[in-house]
């Protein structure tokens, strides 16, 4: 069975391999660190029957966003800079890419950003797309690029809320 965790010492980072050595890198050597220090929050994806083993993560971290650079039809509805919530890295591990474990940490990321913003003020979930590719897979989840930077996203809390009321 596949359970979603907060990463802890039990969890062997050593051998993951997603194919990017930035996020690989990240997970092996910082991960902790950072969320030891407030910084992010990492989730990792294990299977109950090696649950020691990362088939992949996520992690978050709060954001402020200049306004101005949001699509126009956004940017004037918030002040100058507003709070968000920020999708710092996802990543599979390259053995256990194209089975739609991507799509299963995305929306766990989304449901702990509506329960972030339950609690406290965001304008939305942001993402920096690391290529054009990337840019397109989370298009699928209705994020929309920056005015000035397509590879910089943002999901309307608004949008991510009516997502989440339409499979309930």
């Amino acid at each position: 069975m596949l359970l979603i965790e907060d990463l802890e010492k039990k969890h062997d980072r050593r051998y993951f391999d997603c194919g990017e050595a930035a996020l690989n890198t990240f997970l092996q050597t910082l991960a902790r660190q950072q969320q030891d220090k407030g910084i992010s929050k990492t989730f990792v994806l294990v299977d109950s029957a090696q649950p020691q083993t990362i088939l992949g993560f996520f992690s978050l971290t709060a954001c402020e966003v200049v306004s101005e650079d949001l699509p126009p039809s956004l940017a004037r509805k918030y002040p100058a800079r507003a709070p968000g919530a920020k999708l710092a890295r996802l990543a599979i591990d390259r053995h256990q890419q194209r089975k739609g474990y991507g799509q299963l940490l995305m929306i766990e990321a989304m449901k702990k950003t509506l329960l972030v913003a339950e609690n406290i003020g965001i304008i939305g979930f942001f993402v920096d797309a690391k290529s054009h590719e990337a840019r397109v897979y989370y298009q699928q989840f209705g994020f929309i690029s920056f005015r000035e930077q397509p590879l910089e996203m943002f999901l309307p809390l608004a949008t991510l809320r009516q997502a989440f009321a339409a499979v309930s």
